[in-house]
């Protein structure tokens, strides 16, 4: 691994890790500059390809999906089609006749680069209610202590006491983490058998590890955090989270693959581009949402 890599790795996950904790409008800020520079990467690809998507205006309601979820989640919802009928009908005025390919991939990118992420705001910035219960602590933790709905734990001894919203999104995040790093490391390893012509660098050896190391930390978490049924909930959360983030990482390359290009950018020193770095996170982010509200909750 170089150097570059290295210290642009540690730099990224740092800042993640920041946006995660403080949360509020400092993370949706935040996550809408890191959409923002995914979304323009996607359109240059697209555009390799001689199709005119509605970039600017894609661009432009993709930020206003993620700023309503922040504020009502069943706003998004009700914007998403809304948003994308509006993108259908700029395309009829255009000078130059649109084609099919310049409406599906203008949708295709509000719906990738702007519905799906909006929803790792909705986790951290809308999940929890203004105050989160800790059985563990016997004590009520504020969601809430800084400016602009922002949060800093007034203690790290026991995370179980952070906002709902903090502690979830982090079990997903260290789930495909640990996916992406069980899957690289072990592939390298013991990899044989390839596992797709689309990346030919992917390695079924090498995946499934990554699906068991992200089981192995959404185990841990789920038994951690008290959930219930924790040894079911755990497997499904991690095994969901480690299938589905490794054909998030596999659309990208196809993507990629079809623009002719190994890099979706070269904005993070020796990882490529912010697409490159995040593709794992776009598919996850509905499926943890969803299990989170509506299958745990159904659990003894």
């Amino acid at each position: 691994m170089s150097l570059s890599r290295l210290i642009s790795g540690i730099i990224a996950i740092a800042v993640a890790l920041g946006m995660i904790v403080v949360g509020g409008w400092y993370f949706t800020l935040g996550f809408g500059v890191i959409i923002f520079l995914g979304q323009l990467e996607y359109f240059q690809l697209v555009g390799s390809k001689g199709i005119a998507p509605a970039a600017k205006i894609t661009l432009l309601v993709s930020q206003l999906l993620l700023i309503t979820a922040a504020v009502s989640p069943k706003l998004t919802d009700a914007l998403f089609p809304i948003t994308g009928t509006f993108i259908c009908f700029y395309l009829l005025f255009q000078p130059k006749f649109s084609t099919i390919a310049d409406i599906s991939t203008s949708i295709l990118g509000l719906f990738y680069g702007g519905y799906l992420p909006s929803y790792w705001v909705r986790l951290r910035v809308n999940l929890a209610p203004e105050t989160t219960y800790s059985a563990s602590s016997d004590t009520v933790t504020a969601s809430s202590n800084l400016p602009l709905n922002g949060y800093w734990p007034p203690s790290w001894s026991d995370p179980s006491s952070f906002p709902e919203g903090l502690t979830i999104v982090l079990l997903a995040f260290s789930c495909i983490w640990a996916a992406d790093i069980g899957a690289y490391t072990m592939g390298k390893v013991f990899g044989r058998t390839p596992l797709s012509e689309i990346s030919p660098k992917k390695t079924v050896e090498g995946a499934l590890f990554g699906v068991a190391g992200s089981m192995a930390v959404a185990e841990a978490g789920a038994w951690y955090l008290g959930w219930s049924s924790w040894h079911l909930s755990g497997i499904l959360l991690g095994g969901l989270i480690g299938v589905v983030s490794l054909m998030g990482d596999l659309t990208e390359s196809l993507i990629k693959r079809d623009a002719g290009v190994k890099d979706s950018g070269q904005l993070i020193p020796g990882h490529g581009g912010i697409l490159d770095r995040t593709d794992s996170y776009v598919f996850t982010a509905p499926l943890v949402y969803y299990f989170v509200t509506l299958l745990l909750p159904l659990l003894p």
